[in-house]
Order: structure tokens, then C-alpha cells, then sequence
């Protein structure tokens, strides 16, 4: 959420960055509602005031022995004002509820050195790595899409999914649920030795928390919702794991803290309908494992530059060729204020698809879910920056391994790192 004070002092400027992002916004209404709560607060205040005067001075006279029938203009006046201060106030309650939906509304404000597009044509390339794993064709021009040799392998289908749920849904089957396991496990004790502590959250959580990092209320159709219990089905680890902290304050000695946290994740796809169809790149549950990191304002961007390099170090080990692109203004993500999206190369497809968006979301999530901190010897509070990244999405990262490491014979050659986790060496 945006700083409602910098909104007021900067109203030009908050415009006209949003416009990059997603064309002319209109902050009047935001700007209105602020001026009527802060008119109501010093209404407020004053009568305030005035009331505490008057309760002092029908103390003084009561010590003193005064007449009663003098105390009874104050005493009347003491009334006015309290029926005053009750309808005040739940004008007041209201206009700030108004004010808090508009303000939820409105997008991250992207951070100044991000490219400026309209689309995701704008978008870029930043660096690529891996060309010399790229599968060889002339050796293996044939290399199936990864639902094909699945399919041949037995490693997963869809049919008995879908009719027990519906489409983009697959069930894995012995080696391929073994691989999927494999990855998770390996991914975790990457992560882990890197410095991030594990945790395994809910898989439910409140709306309050999806408000917290931003899925609610602009997501609420592409989520999940159980709506008699106030609870939805996660769409990523990164809501719960951020919401550990929500409403805390935090010693700044704390900063920064590194979470990693594999989670099923669930999503509609709204609007994806077409696209995707088959295999493990667009489906309604699929397993994550993600970074989340609370750190200080200062040293944030370099949090990010190493988030993305965390990310990343997971392909490499894999010898799965990426790239990594930096999104422009008009494809970020609702709450980041920047954005890297590790691409990794689908050997069949001859093309990169994303596998991890590592964003930086700055303040925008801890002003929403009340996350501070606090330097020591200082009284007040600032709001944490926070990070995530998906490191890696399973599913994408099997697809890869189906297409990349394909064997003339058909079998799947199971990267190196893998091996002692899986226990074997071809699929």
C-alpha cells in the first residue's frame, strides 16, 4: 500500500509514475477523502480539547465549593460535546474505510531505474547462461515436449485428474512423483545451506492475509476461496511465510531474516483458458518452493541482486540453460516496485519460459500487513522491505529436465545433482 502522506505531498508524481505502469490514474477521489479525515480529526481534536477544559474546570469548582447551578452549563455543554464526538467519530470510521479501499487498490509505484514499457515487449534481457547445455539436436532431433515423454514414461496424466477434479490438473506416478520429491527435497537443502531457515506455513489462510501482500482484494477471482471460514487456498508460499511477522515489530538487529518454504500453490489462472493446455506449465495446484526475506530499507536492492543470483544458482546446478529479464514498468507484478523473471529453456519448444519472478516489493507489503522494525535507542518504527522468489517452481523445473536431458533411446538422463537424491540415474 502507498504512503497516504506521500500521496498528499506528491500527488504529480505518484500520478505520473502509476501512469507508466497502467496509463492515467486518477487520485482526486484519494486526495478528497484524505482532506474530509483530516477535517473530522482536528473537529475531533478540538472538541476533544474543549471537553477536557471542561471536565477540569467542574473539578476545580466542585474543590472549590461552588454553586451547583453553575456547573450545570458546563455539565450541559460536556454533553453537546459528547454526542458531537459520537457522530464525528463514526463519520470519521467510515471515510477512513473508503480511504483504506481506494488505497488498496492502487499498484506499487515502480522503482525509478525500471524500465519504462507499456508491455511485456518492453521488457530486458539482462543476461543469459547456459547456451553450451542447450540439447543437441543433431544428436537427438527429436526431442519430445516434455507431456509426451511423460506419457511414454508413466511419470504423469491427466485424464484420471481431471475427472476427479477438473482440467490443468495431473497426478504423478512412481518415478515422476519420486523426481518431483527429489526436486523439493534438493531445493530446500539449496536454500538452506545458503542461509535461509525452512518453514512450512498453512496451506489456508485468511483474507487478511492475502490483503497483506497484496492478493485481495484485486486477485479475489483468481483465488481459491473456502468463504464460510474466511479462508483461501494459497496461491504461493509467500503469503504465509510474509504474514509470520504481520503486525510485529521487529528489532532492526533482527534484519535481515531469510525464510525458505516449500508449499502446494493454487491458482484459477483466470484468463489463461487456451494456453497451456498440457503438461506442467499453467496448472491449478503445482509445488513451489520460495525465498521470502524481511530486510532493512538500505541494503534492499542488494537483497534483490542476490535473490535473483539464489534463483539462478539452482539452473545452473541443473545445467539448465536461462535467462534473466527485468521486467518494464507496464508488466510488473501489482505490488513490486521491480522485478527479474528467470526464464529457463525449454529444450523441445525452443524457447525460454518463466520458471521464478524475484521482486522487490519495497515497502508496499509491510505498510499493508504492519511489519516494522525498530533501530535500537530510537522511538519509532519504519516499515521493512520485503522480497520474494520462486526458487523454484517443480513442476517448470521437471518439464525442463524432461526436454533437456532426453536420450536418443528415449530415456531421461537425471542431472547430476539429482542422482544421489533420486537414487538412480536414468528415468
Amino acid at each position: 500500500m502507498l504512503d497516504i502522506k506521500f500521496i498528499r505531498e506528491q500527488p504529480a508524481q505518484v500520478a505520473e509514475r502509476l501512469a507508466t505502469r497502467q496509463g492515467e490514474v486518477n487520485l482526486q477521489p484519494i486526495l478528497n477523502l484524505d482532506e474530509q479525515v483530516r477535517s473530522l480529526e482536528k473537529q475531533r481534536s478540538q472538541l476533544q480539547a474543549e471537553s477536557n477544559e471542561i471536565g477540569k474546570q467542574v473539578g476545580q469548582r466542585m474543590r472549590a465549593g461552588g454553586d451547583e447551578s453553575s456547573l450545570t452549563p458546563l455539565r450541559q455543554r460536556g454533553q453537546e460535546i459528547k454526542q458531537t464526538l459520537a457522530t464525528l467519530e463514526q463519520a470519521e470510521r467510515e471515510l477512513r474505510q473508503k480511504l483504506q479501499e481506494l488505497l488498496l487498490q492502487l499498484p506499487n509505484l515502480p522503482a525509478q531505474d525500471v524500465p519504462i514499457g507499456s508491455d511485456e515487449t518492453a521488457n530486458v534481457e539482462r543476461w543469459r547462461w547456459g547456451d553450451e547445455y542447450k540439447h543437441d539436436h543433431q544428436q537427438n532431433p527429436n526431442v519430445l515436449p516434455h507431456w509426451e515423454i511423460a506419457e511414454r514414461l508413466h511419470l504423469f496424466e491427466t485424464e484420471r485428474a481431471t475427472r476427479m477434479a477438473q482440467s490443468r490438473f495431473v497426478t504423478l506416478w512412481g518415478a515422476g512423483a519420486a523426481l518431483e520429491r527429489a526436486l523439493i527435497q534438493w531445493m530446500l537443502n539449496q536454500h538452506i545451506q545458503r542461509g535461509y531457515l525452512e518453514v512450512l506455513p498453512p496451506f489456508l489462510v485468511n483474507s487478511q492475509a492475502l490483503t497483506g501482500t497484496g492478493q485481495l482484494p484485486k486477485f479475489s477471482q483468481e483465488s481459491f476461496a473456502c468463504r464460510e471460514d474466511d479462508l483461501w487456498l494459497i496461491p504461493t508460499a509467500e503469503v504465509p511465510v510474509t504474514n509470520l511477522y504481520r503486525d510485529e515489530i521487529l528489532s532492526a538487529e533482527q534484519l535481515p531474516i531469510y525464510h525458505c518454504a516449500w508449499t502446494p500453490c493454487f491458482r484459477r489462472e483466470a484468463g489463461s483458458y487456451g494456453r497451456d493446455t498440457r503438461g506442467l506449465i499453467r496448472l491449478h495446484q503445482f509445488n513451489k518452493v520460495e525465498l521470502v526475506k524481511l530486510v532493512h530499507p538500505e541494503t534492499s536492492a542488494q537483497e534483490h541482486e542476490q535473490l535473483v543470483q539464489d534463483a539462478a544458482s539452482l539452473l545452473e546446478a541443473l545445467k539448465l540453460p536461462y535467462r534473466v529479464v527485468e521486467l518494464c514498468t507496464g508488466d510488473l507484478g501489482f505490488g513490486a516496485q521491480k522485478c527479474y523473471d528467470l526464464e529457463v529453456w525449454l529444450a523441445a519448444q525452443q524457447t525460454y519460459r518463466e520458471i521464478s519472478s524475484c521482486s522487490n516489493f519495497g515497502d508496499f507489503q509491510a505498510r499493508r500487513a504492519g511489519i516494522r522494525y525498530r533501530e535500537a535507542g530510537k522511538k519509532g518504527t519504519e516499515f521493512v522491505h520485503t522480497l520474494n522468489g520462486s526458487a523454484l517452481a517443480v513442476g517448470r523445473t521437471m518439464a525442463a529436465i524432461l526436454e533437456q536431458y532426453q536420450q536418443p533411446d528415449g530415456q531421461i538422463q537425471i542431472p547430476d545433482v539429482l542422482q544421489p537424491v533420486l537414487g538412480r540415474e536414468l528415468l
